[in-house]
This record gives C-alpha cells, sequence and structure tokens, in this order.
C-alpha cells in the first residue's frame, strides 16, 4: 500500500486509465497548462499531449456538448467541471443528450462520458458556488452518480467509472484534495452501485455519502463513549442505489438517521426515506430522521454557513432521539 492525496488519486485512474485506452481524453477548464484548478490532472500534458489533455474556453455547454458528441463516435471523454455549480450551464448537454441519448436512438449510441469535479459547499464561496447536486442528477434516468468519501474509495470508483458505458457523474470537493489516504500500489477497481459499510455496529444505522460523512464518524465515536453502537453505511453510488445494504442494516439497528450534506425538498435523503418505509417497515422502531442543510441558500458568514451546514452535533441528537435516549 502507499500513502497519497485525493487528487493523486483522482489523477492516477485517469492517467493509468489513458495508458490502456486511447480513446479516453480529459477535457476542461485548466486542465493541461495549470495542471487542472486543483492540480488534480498534474503532469497529465506532458505525458499525453495537447490532444488527450484538453484545455476548454470558459463555456461549459461548448465543451460537454463536444464531448458527448465524441462519445457518440467512439471516445470515452472524461469531462472536468471546475465545480458542479458551472455544470448548470452545461446541464442541457448531459441530461438531454448524454442521459437519453442510448434510449432515443434505440441502443445504437452508447454514450461512455465522465463528467467530474467539485460539489457541494466549501467554505466561504457563498450561495451560488456551494449548492450540491446528487440529487439533482440522479433523478435523472441514464446517469449514474458516484460520490467518492476517501482516496481509496476515489481511485477505485473512478476507473470503474471511465470504463463504464454509460454516462457517470463523479462528484468530488474541493475540501477533500488534500486528504491522504492508502490505495494499493497494483490495479484494483470498485464496483458501482454497492455501498460500503464502514463500520459496524447494531443499535442504530446511519447512512451518508461523501465528504460529510466525516461528521459521521465524529458522532458515532462520542455516541460508543455513551453506549450506542452506531452502523455507518457509505452509499458511494447515489444511483444506482444500494437499497439492500440499507434494508439488511436497518432490520439489524431497526432504526435509521441518514445524514447529507444537501437540501432537505426531494433529497437523497428522501427516497432513502420512502424505500425503508415501504419495506422495511415492520423492522423499525423509530421514525426515521434525516440531517441536511438548511432550507436556504448557502450563506457566506462563516458564523451563519455554520448553523446552514449539517454537523455532528445534529446528527448525535439525532441518533439520540431514535434511541430514545
Amino acid at each position: 500500500m502507499k500513502t497519497i492525496q485525493f487528487r493523486e488519486a483522482i489523477c492516477e485512474a485517469m492517467s493509468e486509465e489513458m495508458r490502456h485506452d486511447e480513446s479516453i481524453y480529459l477535457i476542461g477548464e485548466e486542465v493541461a497548462e495549470y495542471n487542472g484548478a486543483y492540480k488534480a490532472s498534474k503532469g497529465m500534458l506532458d505525458e499525453f499531449g495537447p490532444k488527450r489533455v484538453i484545455d476548454a474556453p470558459i463555456a461549459e455547454l461548448g465543451f460537454a456538448g463536444i464531448a458527448v458528441g465524441s462519445a457518440m463516435n467512439g471516445n470515452r471523454p472524461i469531462v472536468e467541471f471546475m465545480t458542479f455549480n458551472f455544470s448548470l450551464v452545461g446541464i442541457d448537454q448531459i441530461i438531454n443528450n448524454a442521459a437519453k441519448m442510448r434510449q432515443m436512438s434505440g441502443g445504437q449510441f452508447n454514450i461512455p462520458i465522465v463528467f467530474r469535479g467539485p460539489t457541494a459547499s466549501a467554505g466561504q464561496l457563498a450561495a451560488t458556488h456551494s449548492q450540491a447536486f446528487e440529487n439533482w442528477y440522479a433523478n435523472c434516468p441514464g446517469l449514474k452518480v458516484v460520490v467518492p468519501s476517501n482516496v481509496y474509495d476515489a481511485k477505485g470508483l473512478l476507473k470503474s467509472a471511465i470504463r463504464d458505458n454509460d454516462p457517470v457523474i463523479f462528484m468530488e470537493s474541493e475540501q477533500m484534495y488534500g486528504d491522504k489516504g492508502e490505495v494499493p500500489e497494483g490495479e484494483y477497481t470498485l464496483p458501482l452501485g454497492v455501498a460500503d459499510i464502514k463500520r459496524e455496529g447494531k443499535d442504530v444505522t446511519i447512512v451518508s455519502f461523501g465528504k460529510i460523512l466525516k461528521e459521521a464518524f465524529i458522532a458515532a465515536d462520542a455516541l460508543e463513549k455513551e453506549g450506542i453502537s452506531c452502523e455507518i453505511i457509505d452509499l458511494r453510488t447515489v444511483r444506482p442505489l444500494d437499497y439492500d445494504t440499507i434494508l439488511n442494516s436497518v432490520k439489524k439497528t431497526n432504526r435509521l438517521v441518514i445524514l447529507e450534506e444537501a437540501w432537505p425538498f426531494g433529497s437523497v435523503a428522501s427516497e432513502i426515506t420512502y424505500m425503508v418505509q415501504e419495506k422495511a417497515f415492520d423492522y423499525l422502531d423509530a421514525p426515521i430522521q434525516r440531517i441536511t442543510t438548511a432550507d436556504t441558500p448557502a450563506p457566506y458568514s462563516p458564523a451563519l454557513l455554520k448553523e446552514w451546514l449539517p454537523n455532528a452535533e445534529d446528527l448525535i441528537k439525532a441518533v439520540k432521539k431514535v434511541a430514545y435516549k
């Protein structure tokens, strides 16, 4: 095993796949000469050249559309958005072309494309640069949505996403690029659509994904000292969602709390809540609780931002509520 940063895991995954397959290329703003806005493509221009690591103009609709068209013609593009907030400029290409082309063409066209970049809040970036879009894209049939929470998962999941023959939305976090973790020296991949039980427990199931999962570990450590054992499930893939892992855990613990860094209305937590009450209602010993951001645009003030974001304290209160403590 070796220890690398999250940004290096992303770079290694892309580079390893590009060495195996000449149809793969990376396109986005500042991905080449500048080595990526977050240095996730450092050194790739030198290795693969300007025809496979392409600096795009500030025109997400344009370069997203170019990538979709090239995927229809046998290439496997990786599109980097400097932030998924900017993907809204190109969302027509993602939703109306990438996601739907396979069905609309009667299976004549696969769209093997990865749209990747950071999502959700990253400090004082204010309302228009702090949104989480996992539930937005997961709402669209034809897209797969992947949100890694750590270095190991990021590399293995991205390699699988690049190899997938359907469009994949791969969501990272600006605040995780410097995180360090261990990865194997050799080749490995992780399957899409399979959740991971990061911590086993018997009293309460906590489901989360992405960088906010860190708060779940803080909360679980504190609750363990009070005699409450928490099982932590990392979804890893939001669509397809691994319902079975969640259901099996709830049937064991009989309680569920969902932690998500997104607005509450129409959230991933809402989908999980519906599914569990439909398929495991008789196993529940308490109403399902969900912890999300406040239902407002993200504030700029650090004090307000702290109140807006879900945190370990909120999670501890919710766990105690379902455990009747």
